[in-house]
């Protein structure tokens, strides 16, 4: 039993995403939203996977990751809060 696959795996490209396909997932997601990440990569023109899209989205293009260093602010809170909760 168990759930049927995300996708077809003939045809889909796997590995590192070029800047064009990170520019079609933006596009697609600022002009339509995310929903079914199913059909979003044939939506979209992408020869990817759901899932990738989806992971890609989450963890690298969303506009609010903050990237870079943790401010003093933002050390200091994370240091009084193990202080107070531990590990």
């Amino acid at each position: 039993m168990g759930r049927s696959p995300c996708c077809e795996k003939d045809g889909l490209k796997k590995g590192p995403w070029t800047p064009e396909e990170d520019q079609k997932l933006l596009a697609y997601i600022e002009q339509h939203g995310h929903g079914c990440w199913r059909s979003l990569p044939a939506k979209a023109g992408l020869q990817r996977c759901g899932k990738s899209c989806r992971l890609r989205w989450t963890n690298y293009l969303r506009p609010d990751i903050k990237r870079g260093k943790f401010s003093l602010q933002e050390e200091q809170t994370i240091i009084q809060l193990h202080a107070l909760l531990g590990n």
